[in-house]
């Protein structure tokens, strides 16, 4: 078996954390991804990317939140929900230390999700056509 360095396992365990925030993923979890123990992932994981493991995933939770946020009208406990964390107040004293404002504070500063709403063309140009057909060929009587 040929050696792999460590490094390739921690962007595995990266990875891991960046398809999976929103499961109930933890540092065992990317531990095992990376085949180490969770002593030594945390320690490898700190020097390759300058993050905790735990650091790392808040902070693809929070991003992806806020996200959310931006775009959905959806409750801000229901975005906590769906991005992994089970807290309310947890989540929104973390939010405001990433963002410098709470989560309503947040999607207040942008424009309502309603705003970013977008219509096919398609839907435009069906709806947009004349409800009552003025043209001969339409017509029912077509024997005249």
């Amino acid at each position: 078996m040929a050696f792999v360095p460590p490094a390739r396992h921690l962007v595995r365990a990266r990875d891991l954390a960046d398809a999976r925030y929103a499961d109930p993923l933890g540092v065992e979890d990317m531990a095992a991804a990376a085949g180490l123990s969770r002593a030594h992932f945390s320690r490898e994981f700190r020097r390759a990317f300058g993050v905790s493991p735990h650091g790392y995933l808040l902070t693809r939770r929070l991003e992806r939140a806020a996200a959310l946020l931006r775009t959905t009208d959806r409750s801000v406990a229901e975005i906590c929900l769906d991005v992994g964390l089970t807290s309310v107040g947890s989540f929104t004293t973390s939010f405001r230390r990433m963002f410098e404002q709470t989560p309503t504070e947040y999607r207040a500063s942008f424009p309502p999700a309603a705003a970013w709403a977008r219509i096919p063309q398609c839907v435009v140009r069906a709806y947009g056509r004349p409800q009552h057909r003025t043209f001969r060929e339409d017509s029912q009587d077509r024997g005249a």
